[in-house]
């Protein structure tokens, strides 16, 4: 059994050796060498891109790597799933889009927006997630 010196002692010691770790890997974690989001490739289409996924919030309905509501489907990596053509048909048509049963608002977006969306959805599927795969929610059916 420890006395209460001891005690105190082992508290601290490893309350201070956690501490040192905890700040190690902080500090290493936002070292330029794990940026794994590939900064160098943003582009102003791409800025738009993502300006228009937020004034339009997409959020409310799509995730995007896990984070949003699973009314509709994953978007990650939708340009590499279904492809450039058929993004920008949806995001360009006049008619709501509907699939699965559910509806998408007529975005009836310009070819120029259609495309920063586009570029946003491809630099977005282009971030290293650590062999994480996003899961497309079997309610969405893509």
């Amino acid at each position: 059994m420890l006395s209460k010196k001891q005690a105190r002692a082992f508290f601290l010691g490893g309350t201070v050796v956690t501490f040192l770790i905890f700040i190690g890997l902080t500090i290493f974690s936002l070292s330029k060498a794990q940026d794994q989001t590939h900064e160098e490739n943003l582009t102003e289409a791409v800025i738009r891109g993502k300006d228009l996924w937020d004034h339009n919030n997409c959020m409310g309905c799509h995730t995007l790597m896990g984070e949003g509501a699973y009314y509709a489907p994953e978007l990650t990596r939708v340009i590499e799933r279904k492809g450039e053509g058929y993004v920008k048909a949806v995001l360009m048509s006049e008619m709501p889009w509907k699939v699965t049963g559910r509806q998408m608002v007529a975005y009836n977006m310009s070819n120029e927006d259609a495309d920063d969306l586009v570029a946003f959805f491809e630099w977005v599927g282009n971030i290293d997630l650590n062999g994480f795969e996003t899961v497309v929610s079997p309610l969405s059916k893509d």
